[in-house]
């Protein structure tokens, strides 16, 4: 038992204690906000906002620029989010769930393409291209800038990016040595999963009636 407690939790060691709390406190806003988007409901975006901003300052403490660069950018999109979803589109409807037209397919591509180029800089900058996993955050920055542009415009192929992003970051951040946020992700994954299904069987229902 304490060996498999070593070699799940043994990176904190060193570690202190508030950066721990900050981290799970960050880690249970986090699994609020991917909840309550699978629920669909606006508090997705104050959630998110809370465990993103301690991510921000966690992630920087740490040296990890591309994943303090996607929680900064989740900060920014979740207030553009939350201004999307409760923006009426007539006297009576907010914002309602959708699928991507061919403009925000194109959108999507030069945002992931750009966020390469970018990060790529970044760390070229800092000089940060000193392991493997380097590379795979480079990709891992791309995916879920999108994801979370389409969310905030409440696009269901958002859960698509999510997914996947969140299916690489599981051992990741493990390997990284954040079991935490490793757990996060395995957890958002299937919540992920959820949202897109919930999401499909709202489009659905709201076809059936046309």
């Amino acid at each position: 038992m304490n060996q498999l407690f070593d070699f799940l939790f043994g990176q904190y060691a060193n570690s202190s204690t508030i950066d721990i709390t900050l981290e799970i406190i960050a880690v249970i806003f986090g699994f609020l906000s991917v909840w309550f988007s699978k629920q669909n409901k606006i508090w997705v975006f104050p959630t998110g906002l809370i465990s993103t901003s301690i991510f921000v300052y966690l992630l920087l403490k740490w040296g990890l620029l591309g994943d303090m660069m996607i929680n900064g950018y989740y900060f920014i999109m979740s207030l553009y989010g939350w201004y999307i979803w409760t923006r009426k589109v007539d006297a009576t409807h907010v914002t309602p769930i959708s699928r991507t037209t061919l403009k925000e397919k194109k959108t999507s591509v030069i945002i992931f393409l750009s966020t390469l180029v970018f990060v790529y800089a970044v760390y070229t900058y800092f000089d940060k291209w000193n392991n493997w996993t380097a590379y795979v955050d480079t990709v891992t920055t791309a995916i879920f800038f999108v994801g979370m542009w389409l969310m905030a415009k409440r696009k269901i192929e958002n859960w698509i990016y999510w997914i996947i992003g969140d299916i690489i970051s599981v051992p990741l951040y493990f390997y990284k040595g954040f079991t935490f946020s490793s757990f996060q992700y395995l957890i958002f994954t299937f919540i992920a999963i959820q949202g897109y299904l919930a999401w499909k069987k709202s489009l659905d229902k709201k076809a059936s009636t046309l």
